[in-house]
């Protein structure tokens, strides 16, 4: 069995310390917006807004790495941008402020994911499914710790949701010191050469142009997990059962991502994502047919939740670096998850209205049904490439 490289154990450690502090904050935001007023529309349009904010800059950043062909610079900066942001909700109470730092905290990850991701890649040995899986791993590990820790505050020391933000800059700041061991590993040319979207799609792979149009349309389907957060706390009547759901589904995911990574390498990183897909409509179609309080249900579908993030996030992104060579990796991923941005930006707003207007059943099926068909596409292109 391959070992995982020391670089990437580095990098997997950063991104622990980062998801600390991020998903103490993330399960908390929701629920502190709605404490000041806000609405379902307004979060929607919120968590949107800071996705496509991340989603345009790993786009600009990605293409940018490849032509100054580093990848470290973006790293640091990135994650310390992020490290900054994380207390002035804390500070200044108001859904501005909170706006405001949502959308900086993006602007940090916008900066950092494809660089980050090239890096991985570039030490990978044939064995990109269990790199990604272990980041993944580590990543979503501080992304259970994180809300474990908001939820000991609220809930044995009554502290407030703004004493929660100033605690998460602990983390991030540890984050930002451990970026400091992250060294280059580029493998392209060092020759400076002229890159930009259009001369990309052109040289790209048909399979990564097919695999771009699919991840697309489920983004629109694959709104923020805040919905999920909220219809959990709503049928339970308790915000403390809907974040320990989100902990047990990132420790469901952390524990699984490595394993499927290394599935994902063995039989195929299309056949895992295909699973996936389908995992996620069936875990939205309970969601929506669920309406009474039902604890047991709530954390099947979260366990469920947890094994479709690892059958999907990181094994795409071992998918595209298979296909993509290192000297535009970080294009082909800044590109994907660009896109992927602006979809889940406009799939955000829309299930954040479609909750307002018509109830959250209509915004789970929806999704469930759009996701279903991607499903179907999937198998398609499956059965299509098996044929030829």
């Amino acid at each position: 069995m391959k070992k995982i490289p020391k670089p990437v154990i580095i990098l997997g450690l950063v991104s622990l310390f980062t998801d600390i502090a991020s998903e103490m904050l993330y399960p908390v935001t929701p629920l502190f917006m709605v404490s000041l007023g806000a609405s379902m529309g307004v979060i929607g349009l919120v968590e949107g807004l800071a996705e496509v904010t991340a989603g345009f800059l790993k786009g600009y950043f990605g293409f940018l790495s490849d032509k100054v062909k580093r990848r470290n610079i973006f790293v640091v900066t990135g994650y310390t941008l992020s490290a900054l942001s994380k207390p002035l909700p804390g500070i200044f109470s108001s859904i501005g402020v909170v706006v405001g730092s949502r959308v900086t905290d993006r602007i940090g990850k916008g900066i950092r994911t494809a660089p980050r991701d090239a890096l991985l890649a570039s030490y990978s040995d044939g064995n990109t499914g269990a790199i990604f899986g272990f980041h993944r791993a580590m990543d979503t590990l501080g992304a259970a710790i994180g809300p474990i820790i908001a939820l000991i505050l609220l809930y044995f020391y009554k502290v407030d949701y703004k004493f929660i933000f100033l605690i998460a800059f602990v983390p991030s700041i540890l984050a930002v010191i451990v970026t400091l061991f992250v060294k280059d590993n580029y493998k392209g040319s060092k020759e400076r050469e002229k890159v930009s979207y259009i001369s990309f799609m052109k040289e790209a792979p048909k399979e990564y142009k097919i695999l771009l149009l699919l991840i697309t349309i489920f983004s629109f389907a694959n709104s923020s997990d805040v919905f999920i957060i909220l219809k959990a706390g709503n049928i339970s009547k308790s915000s403390n059962y809907a974040i320990a759901g989100y902990i047990f589904y990132n420790l469901v995911y952390a524990l699984s991502s490595y394993p499927i990574g290394k599935f994902a390498d063995k039989l195929g990183k299309r056949n895992i994502f295909t699973a996936g897909i389908l995992l996620f409509s069936f875990i939205y179609l309970g969601f929506g047919l669920l309406e009474q309080p039902n604890l047991i249900i709530i954390f099947i579908l979260f366990i469920i939740y947890g094994i479709y993030a690892s059958s999907t996030e990181g094994v795409t992104k071992a998918w595209v670096s298979d296909l993509i060579h290192d000297s535009r990796r970080s294009s082909a991923i800044g590109l994907l998850t660009m896109i992927q941005s602006f979809a889940v930006m406009l799939g955000s707003v829309a299930a954040g209205v479609i909750w307002d207007q018509f109830g959250s059943q209509w915004m789970f099926y929806t999704s469930a049904i759009l996701s279903f068909l991607v499903f179907l596409s999937l198998l398609f292109w499956r059965n299509k490439i098996n044929k030829v």
